[in-house]
């Protein structure tokens, strides 16, 4: 039989509680710094961008938060969401391991990003914010946000990323049809867009370019707040949900991963598939291979230095730890624009300095191979982010196959492609090319980093 199976989980085994990795870590991670002192931050030192509750969650060392109940009300639309066996597949590849898959695509937003934008905009409603300003690369956070928004009554503005704004007009289009305006960047509604612009005036665009002008435009107004969709410890607790879940699911099918694969680019999706189980591997439970895949045109955890620096490019955010290619480093136009994050998410960066987890770079037309095989046979076409994952799932199938082992490889496919088709017809017609980023660009951005001591 080699028909896909589904695991399904009903909605009282929807998780109580996120997850937060902090809590079983041998070692701390690395203090938030003020750019100006050098300082570890402050619960003050971040009001004027988030409401305390989530200030809260992003310092919080309990290993359990819990999930209100009005934000698992609005989970049960989509949550549990279903795990795969990808049987099919497997066939094709003709191996002896066995593929999961767990599929966030069934979100009305289409991706996992609204695990997290949910709370954000519930914890905001809840302090009394009226508007939220935020950022998005390929257009998934964005399109989170505004449902979000539209949920909780709240003004939603999105600065998304100029060349994923041209690429991919139905996902702005879906923006607008929640409720959200959306503006591409750089833009001339900001000091730092319109510099941007004065020197380059065909610029690309990059979320750190697009983060500047989202917090230049938060700390104009008392009643905004911004909101991030990856990258910072709270962001990356919400989305726990997705391991919590798929722990359960593979109970169900009698079964536990020797392999956990997750695309990277900010680190979200990733720590949402992979910190329950890092977090159980510490805890004295089995511990599976955890493997990051990130686009090698944008490769921070491959290629970047370990070191602080800032989220942005206009240096308007506190100074974290992580991988970086440098807050200026401007990655090249690939369609995973939801990967085209200079920097690496502190925790996932933290994981990889302890050794939890091995990091993997694949170029872009590989992914698209690999994401039209996975279409093919288990007849959901992913988003160009996740094609990293199927990428990264495809090659350990394969490695089992040739060393002869019948290992269980999970991986989190966190988005469907249905607004990305352009990008699959580039792709089909020759189009598409394995484009790299440019090296002096990326020794000038590294070599711009902050002066912060050890």
């Amino acid at each position: 039989m080699a028909d896909t199976i589904k695991y399904v989980l009903d909605e009282t085994h929807l998780p109580k509680h996120w997850y937060n990795l902090v809590a079983d870590l041998p070692v701390p991670p690395p203090p938030v710094l003020h750019p100006g002192t050098l300082q570890p931050v402050g619960p003050d030192d971040l009001a004027p961008l988030f409401p305390m509750s989530l200030i809260m969650q992003e310092v919080s060392t309990e290993r359990e938060i819990e999930i209100p109940e009005p934000v698992r009300a609005i989970y049960r639309q989509w949550r549990p969401s279903p795990l795969y066996r990808a049987r099919r597949l497997e066939k094709a590849l003709d191996t002896p391991a066995k593929i999961y898959y767990k599929y966030e695509g069934v979100s009305p937003a289409g991706s996992h990003k609204p695990n997290s934008a949910v709370p954000q905009a519930f914890f905001n409603k809840e302090a009394g914010v009226k508007r939220i300003v935020t950022e998005t690369g390929a257009g998934q956070w964005g399109s989170s946000l505004a449902l979000a928004g539209s949920f909780f009554g709240l003004e939603i503005e999105i600065f998304m990323v100029r060349v994923s704004y041209n690429q991919k007009p139905y996902r702005r289009a879906l923006m607008e049809t929640y409720g959200a305006r959306c503006t591409a960047s750089p833009s001339n509604e900001t000091v730092c867009g319109r510099a941007i612009l004065a020197e380059r005036p065909d610029h690309p665009g990059s979320l750190g370019i697009a983060i500047s002008e989202a917090v230049e435009t938060v700390v104009q107004r008392d009643d905004t707040k911004y909101a991030l969709g990856s990258v910072l410890n709270h962001v990356l607790l919400h989305q726990t949900v997705i391991g919590q879940e798929a722990m359960l699911q593979l109970e169900m099918a009698g079964d536990y991963p020797d392999v956990v694969v997750g695309c990277t680019g900010g680190g979200s999706n990733f720590a949402g598939i992979a910190f329950p189980f890092i977090g159980s591997g510490l805890r004295g439970g089995p511990k599976p291979r955890i493997v990051a895949v990130e686009p090698a045109a944008c490769p921070s955890l491959t290629k970047g230095r370990y070191a602080y620096d800032f989220g942005d490019t206009a240096h308007l955010t506190p100074l974290t730890k992580m991988h970086t290619l440098g807050s200026t480093f401007t990655p090249p136009g690939f369609h995973a624009g939801g990967l085209r994050y200079h920097g690496m998410a502190p925790l996932v960066s933290h994981c990889a300095r302890l050794g939890l987890l091995e990091p993997t770079s694949v170029p872009q037309l590989a992914c698209f191979e690999a994401g039209v095989l996975f279409g093919r046979t288990e007849g959901i076409l992913p988003a160009p982010e996740a094609n990293h994952a199927v990428r990264g799932a495809i090659k350990e199938a394969l490695r089992c196959k040739e060393e002869g082992k019948s290992e269980t490889i999970l991986f989190n496919l966190c988005g469907h492609g249905h607004f990305d088709m352009q990008a699959y017809m580039d792709y089909f017609a020759g189009n598409l090319t394995d484009v790299t980023y440019d090296e002096s660009e990326l020794a000038m951005a590294l070599a711009g980093l902050p002066s912060v001591g050890a």
